[in-house]
């Protein structure tokens, strides 16, 4: 009952798998799981080599069999030191370190041999560099290099593909080609020289991809006991030909043409690629003959995987023999009844879906039970326009398929509808009469009319009758094909649509032009025409719901009544506007209004109303014909819930002047008079006599309500401050006088200097090729004070006019956004 649980146990079976299994390829999926990787999130290979090795070191070091303790050690791990020499003393220092991998720089280097001599070379430490020497006691010019002290049995080489790119600020991979020996002699490089340092190649790790954050990973791996190899690509395993590596077709993927560089040719024993990630050497000397015993306890599972394995591909064999026995039984079905499927002449047949015919003869696909509700009209017979999706069989063939798959409703002989065939029939023959009638309905329509035998007819529907004509057959037609009330299923959702598609073409329907609403004929004269009974009863044929008005039919008595009282409101109207208007001269003109910010002399009070008011009322005054009267003033808008003020003396002399206009006493008296008012805004001037005048006290009545004042005022900065979606302006500032005249046409002198400034050459800093796109100065959209309506929402209005500077770009940015951020889009 032995199941793996932690990763080595996860690893020994994926080994043990790899060793015995049956399979064509293992599923590591319990190993990955083990692990906690996520294998939707692009990873590193050299970084998880590196923690894995770190992982299976630290857990293997806790196990009593030293040999089992140490064989990570003894597989990958070798030394080196990091040697410091002064060169005043000779002194030497020596730091050892162990490593795993060799990390070599491949940038400027053409052969794997280069890189590991660039990974050994010797460093100057001069200048601010230098190193403090402990038999000097001082800072002193030295060198330092890398010396290898010893090598592991297998030796990891991490080739740095993957390089920090300055300019964009991201990585980037070098797509350059470097060429590696199948053997690899390390001697020249060690410090110590009698030993065997002969390496063969086992293993070369491909990135394919262009990008450093993307791309697909495929490793060739070579057998140590048959010198055979493999690739392994996922799940496609393939043996390379002759014992050899080839790496030719991994090289294709790669960067675009034009920085493509021609690859160099590779001697007998060698290879070169641009794509090679990691390579793995093994000492030559090391035994080729490798028999393992998988432990039994491991045995057991993969033999149990293997039975799995079996039972699986047995299942596919039987499917597979079944599916071929019911392809031939079939076969042999379709073989019998295609002969005697066409139904021959004077004999009796049936109808049947073409769909179901067809699927019926794919051999893929068991058929379902026919089907046949598609082709039938609303009197559950088959619809004359549906023969095309039909086909005509045998009766004999007919009666197979209903008893061996049954459905219906079968359809024979007598199953076409003659209802529906009668009416297609008529349709045809009116849209072939539409034309005809259409001249001689012209040819009556010039004729005058005499006494009271014509009738009322509207020029619109006149002009488009026979469209009219046409849209409504062509509708009779649809309607008597989709009539079908099982037809898909959808016939409900097409009733609404017709129904939807009615409604919003019923105020065309013919003579319906000259209806008012009370439904009597309309009292305009202009929009109709008097047309002959002939005429009429003609385009009646057509159209037999149409209104009818003879020619002595009175016109809507209610229409009179509403149109005389229409003419005495729009005088009425014009008088009051002219009265108020007069009345109210002051109100009309901004000009003669009293001002906060230079109280006038010949007052201590002024009265307040919102400036809302004052815009509907003066459209009115401007329109009255076209605008309803205003018959209140709506100052309770100006108040906070608790009937106080919202503003301040000061804001109403600054920011919210916008929103509220001054009052003479005078004309308060009047608007009193002429409007309903329903609250009273006063502000009064107080000042002692001889007084400094600015110990002027202006009070307000009623009084400002603190917290609604302080409150709106939080809402206003928070609305500032939590802001998404708002627009800032980026543009590269250049010439600040420019950028000025840019920004503000108006300050230009005339329109030709503004075609000279456009001729002339662009200033120094406009060749950047990133004119248009890199921008280095942000502005703020403006933001207007909220009016007295959206006070009530507590919203701030933004206003949306900006003045265009060329070269600019408008960003999107949020409150939450850090500067950061906005940088990268900038």
């Amino acid at each position: 009952d032995y199941e793996p649980q932690t990763i080595c146990e996860h690893l020994q079976y994926l080994f043990a798998l790899l060793q015995n299994s049956k399979r064509r390829y293992i599923d590591p999926s319990g190993f990955v799981k083990a692990l906690g990787l996520d294998t939707g999130q692009q990873q590193d290979a050299q970084e998880f080599s590196k923690l894995f090795m770190s992982l299976l070191e630290d857990t293997l070091s806790k196990q009593k069999n030293p040999d089992v303790r140490n064989i990570v050690q003894k597989q990958f791990c070798g030394e080196y030191a990091y040697v410091t020499v002064c060169n005043q003393c000779g002194r030497e220092s020596k730091l050892v370190s162990k490593f795993y991998e060799l990390e070599l720089n491949i940038q400027g280097h053409k052969q794997l041999t280069d890189c590991v001599t660039e990974f050994l070379k010797e460093e100057k430490l001069e200048g601010d560099n230098r190193y403090f020497c402990e038999t000097c006691q001082s800072k002193q010019n030295a060198t330092r290099k890398i010396r290898l002290l010893s090598l592991p049995c297998t030796l990891n080489l991490q080739l740095m593909r993957f390089v920090f790119d300055r300019q964009t600020g991201h990585k980037k991979k070098l797509n350059t080609y470097i060429g590696f020996s199948e053997l690899l002699d390390m001697e020249p490089f060690m410090e110590q020289k009698n030993g065997v340092y002969v390496y063969e190649l086992s293993a070369v790790l491909i990135h394919r991809g262009v990008s450093a954050y993307s791309g697909h990973y495929i490793a060739h791996v070579k057998d140590p006991q048959t010198g055979e190899w493999y690739k392994f690509n996922d799940e496609d395993i393939e043996k390379m030909e002759g014992k050899k590596l080839q790496l030719g077709i991994e090289e294709d993927l790669a960067e675009p043409s034009k920085s493509q560089t021609r690859k160099p040719k590779c001697g007998k024993g060698t290879h070169c690629s641009r794509n090679a990630y990691m390579l793995v050497y093994r000492l030559q000397t090391r035994e080729k003959s490798l028999t393992v015993e998988v432990p039994a306890f491991l045995q057991e599972l993969v033999e149990r995987d293997n039975c799995k394995f079996e039972e699986w591909c047995n299942e596919m064999a039987e499917m597979r023999k079944q599916s071929v026995a019911r392809g031939k039984i079939k076969h042999e079905e379709v073989k019998e009844l295609y002969k005697r499927l066409p139904a021959e002449a004077g004999s009796p047949y049936d109808f049947i879906s073409l769909e179901w015919l067809q699927k019926w003869l794919d051999e893929s696909t068991p058929p379902k039970p026919i089907d046949n509700t598609a082709c039938l009209c609303s009197h559950g017979k088959l619809h004359p326009d549906k023969i095309s999706i039909m086909k005509r069989i045998s009766e004999y063939v007919a009666d197979f398929f209903y008893r061996r798959y049954g459905g219906g409703p079968r359809l024979n002989v007598k199953a076409l509808c003659k209802d529906c065939v009668v009416e297609r029939c008529r349709i045809l023959r009116l849209k072939n009469q539409l034309n005809e009638d259409y001249k001689t309905v012209t040819n009556l329509l010039k004729i005058t009319v005499k006494g009271n035998d014509g009738f009322w007819v509207g020029k619109a529907s006149l002009r488009s009758w026979r469209q009219l004509a046409l849209e409504q057959l062509n509708e009779q037609d649809e309607d008597a094909e989709h009539s079908n009330g099982k037809m898909n299923g959808n016939a409900q959702n097409k009733d609404e649509s017709n129904e939807e598609k009615r409604e919003e073409e019923e105020e065309l329907n013919f003579n319906e032009d000259i209806v008012c609403p009370h439904g009597d004929l309309c009292i305009s004269e202009n929009e109709r025409r008097v047309v002959s009974k002939e005429a009429w009863e003609k385009l009646k044929q057509y159209f037999p719901k149409a209104p009818e008005f003879p020619n002595n039919k009175e016109c809507c008595s209610q229409c009179k009544i509403l149109e005389r009282e229409g003419e005495e409101n729009e005088a009425l109207h014009k008088m009051m506007a002219s009265e108020q208007k007069t009345s109210l001269q002051n109100l009309f003109h901004d000009k003669c209004r009293p001002c906060l910010g230079s109280w006038p002399q010949e007052t201590d009070e002024l009265y307040i109303v919102s400036q809302f008011f004052v815009e509907e009322w003066r459209k009115f005054v401007r329109r009255p014909t076209r605008c309803s009267p205003v018959s209140s003033v709506g100052n309770s808008a100006l108040l906070c819930p608790h009937g106080g003020l919202m503003f301040t003396y000061a804001s109403m002399t600054k920011e919210d002047s916008k929103l509220i206009a001054l009052i003479w006493p005078s004309e308060w008296e009047r608007i009193q008079k002429l409007f309903v008012v329903d609250h009273v805004i006063k502000i009064t001037r107080t000042q002692a006599a001889g007084a400094d005048p600015e110990s002027t006290l202006y009070v307000s009545e009623p009084q400002l309500c603190p917290e609604c004042r302080e409150g709106l005022l939080c809402q206003q900065q928070r609305d500032l401050r939590e802001y998404t979606q708002a627009t800032i302006y980026i543009h590269k500032v250049v010439d600040n006088k420019k950028v000025m005249k840019d920004a503000a046409p108006e300050l230009n002198v005339s329109s030709s200097e503004a075609e000279e400034e456009r001729e002339e050459n662009k200033p120094e800093g406009e060749q950047d090729p990133d004119f248009n796109q890199t921008n280095g100065g942000a502005k703020r959209q403006k933001i207007s004070h909220q009016s007295y309506i959206t006070y009530q929402k507590q919203g701030i209005r933004r206003s949306t006019r900006h003045r265009k500077v060329r070269g600019e770009k408008a960003l999107l940015v949020s409150a939450n956004q850090t500067l950061k951020e906005l940088k990268i889009q900038v």
